[in-house]
């Protein structure tokens, strides 16, 4: 079951979405869930990253479409975000919010299902894998999505997680190319960081949750192709 919120704060809109979401479950067999909120101070009091796409009006009375998005971003990097707009030029911010893409209103349905479509591609993709490493007293079960990086310490290995760090032993090559597929690449030959994390480069470092990892030499050009076609994936 796809879970969808709805941010739109004008009747005629949010119930125009509401009848596209059926006709869309109803052609494709896909079901879908959805709940609404009419503004959104409202929405991101109740936000608990509960839904899997969230289809969100810019212009909004007390709190923007686009505060909304940034305040999202702070607790899940996840979330699809296809804003709802009648103002191109605010939609095109999107990407620094990791946006998937906008609908200008009025709306379509053929315009609303073509981008809904792109964000059940994205969820896809984005489908939770998961690695079990051998811990000190036992195993532990990792998301792929969890991770922001990984660091090698001779032979030992420290995967950094939104639920804390996780020790084991290995080499670091053994989960280069393993990884490059799900979104990492080896910056160093003592880092592998998940490029959804990486906020930018300074110099010689990767920028990633407020700390800087050392880019390699002979890594930085194919990095930055990895990170370019990753962003541009990404964008709107």
């Amino acid at each position: 079951m796809i879970k969808i919120a709805i941010v739109e704060d004008e009747a005629l809109y949010h119930e125009q979405l509401e009848a596209f979401l059926t006709r869309f479950q109803n052609e494709k067999e896909q079901p879908l869930e959805w709940s609404v909120y009419t503004d959104g101070d409202q929405f991101i009091t109740h936000y608990t990253s509960q839904f899997d796409i969230i289809l969100l009006d810019i212009q909004m009375p007390l709190m923007d479409g686009m505060t909304v998005a940034e305040e999202i971003r702070r607790i899940d990097q996840q979330v699809v975000i296809i804003f709802i707009t009648n103002m191109t030029q605010y939609a095109i911010k999107g990407y620094a919010v990791d946006a998937l893409d906008y609908v200008l209103k009025p709306i379509s349905y053929f315009q609303f299902k073509e981008r809904l479509q792109k964000a059940m591609d994205r969820l896809e993709q984005k489908a939770s894998r998961f690695i079990t490493l051998k811990i000190k007293g036992g195993v532990v079960r990792l998301e792929l999505n969890d991770i922001y990086y990984i660091e090698s310490r001779g032979h030992q290995l420290i995967f950094y997680t939104k639920e804390g760090d996780v020790e084991t032993s290995g080499a670091i090559k053994h989960y280069e190319n393993d990884f490059k597929e799900e979104g990492f690449y080896r910056v160093h030959k003592g880092y592998i960081v998940n490029l959804h994390y990486v906020q930018g480069i300074n110099d010689s470092f990767v920028v990633m949750k407020s700390m800087e990892l050392p880019i390699g030499r002979t890594k930085k050009k194919g990095f930055l192709e990895a990170l370019t076609k990753y962003w541009g994936e990404r964008s709107i």
